[in-house]
């Protein structure tokens, strides 16, 4: 089992100005001279963890992180307008040519995994590899399977506390009653909202569920921006001209060095889409975690994950060691 790498700090951190409306926190750390990885967080609305860093050997990786539109230290906070999958594809884009960076290998997992997808399909020129974890490819079966009717006979302890702040007589859409109340000008009624919703996922994503997560999940500084811009992402279907569009371009990113790796008891983002992916992307490296569910720091999973970055490192290894 693989341990991660020693905490470090970021050399270089900065806001960003991406529209008229919204400025994106980004930050590096490593060895600025190292082969270059963007790290794609979760939600969306997720924002950057200190924790990405460690996933990586400092030595070898110049490590980028950033904020999506609306979360983590990113401007406007909880900000709904202007912020699409297709808002943060080009964010991406307007960040690797701020940092001056050439090409870079795409990590990203869960919503970071249906982000690193979009982008690499849209910029395939700059992508080195792709590391993807826990497949999210943002699809009605999907939504459906974790907010409406699924994962409840898993957790049905949890689900009723999900279910909480809706009507009876509103429940059989979920997604869009939860949006309803985090768009609502009461504060109130966004913060139950946004805490039940938020709590939901965190009580689910890992295979022995952590109270430590559930409870930050649970702050209402971090569930208001991740509750709105995820239901707001999901009741837009991703901004995505068809369900199956990223299967669709697939062909896009063929070429592309890529690893797939999976919980095999992964709740959230269960395993078939994973499983979907490795169909129409045969050329990938499949890793299916046996033991693990959703979160990446489950040892498994955390491992796997590690391995994929140190592989990817490896190549012309002597170029970035400063």
């Amino acid at each position: 089992m693989r341990e991660l790498y020693p905490e470090i700090e970021p050399y270089h951190q900065g806001m960003l100005p991406v529209s008229e409306l919204h400025t994106i926190y980004f930050e590096e750390s490593g060895n600025p001279y190292g082969k270059s990885v963007i790290v794609l967080h979760g939600g969306p609305g997720g924002g950057s963890q200190p924790l990405y860093r460690q996933y990586f050997n400092p030595e070898l990786w110049r490590i980028v992180q950033f904020d999506q539109r609306g979360c983590g230290k990113s401007i406007p906070n909880a900000e709904l307008e202007e912020n699409t999958t297709w808002h943060l594809v080009e964010d991406i884009e307007t960040l690797r040519k701020h940092l001056n960076i050439d090409s870079w290998v795409v990590f990203g997992g869960s919503w970071g995994s249906t982000l690193a997808l979009a982008y690499s399909e849209t910029f395939p020129e700059y992508c080195l590899a792709l590391i993807l974890r826990g497949i999210f490819m943002l699809r009605s079966l999907e939504l459906s399977w974790f907010y409406q009717d699924g994962t409840s006979y898993i957790f049905p302890d949890a689900w009723e506390q999900y279910i909480m702040p809706i009507p009876i007589d509103e429940r059989s859409d979920m997604i869009s009653a939860y949006y309803r109340r985090l768009v609502s000008p009461d504060r109130n009624v966004r913060s139950q909202a946004a805490r039940a919703w938020s709590i939901w996922e965190a009580s689910t994503s890992k295979l022995i569920p952590d109270t430590k997560l559930i409870e930050k999940f649970g702050t209402e500084e971090f569930a208001e921006a991740f509750a709105r811009i995820e239901c707001h992402y999901f009741v837009n279907k991703g901004f995505f001209s068809s369900e199956d569009q990223l299967i669709k371009n697939i062909d896009r990113i063929r070429h592309i060095p890529t690893v797939i790796i999976q919980g095999r008891y992964d709740i959230v983002c269960p395993m078939i889409t994973a499983w979907e992916l490795h169909k129409a992307f045969p050329e990938a490296e499949f890793i299916v975690v046996p033991d693990a569910g959703h979160s990446m720091t489950e040892i498994g999973l955390r491992s796997a994950l590690i391995q994929a970055g140190d592989n990817f490192a490896e190549e012309d290894i002597a170029k970035y060691i400063s």
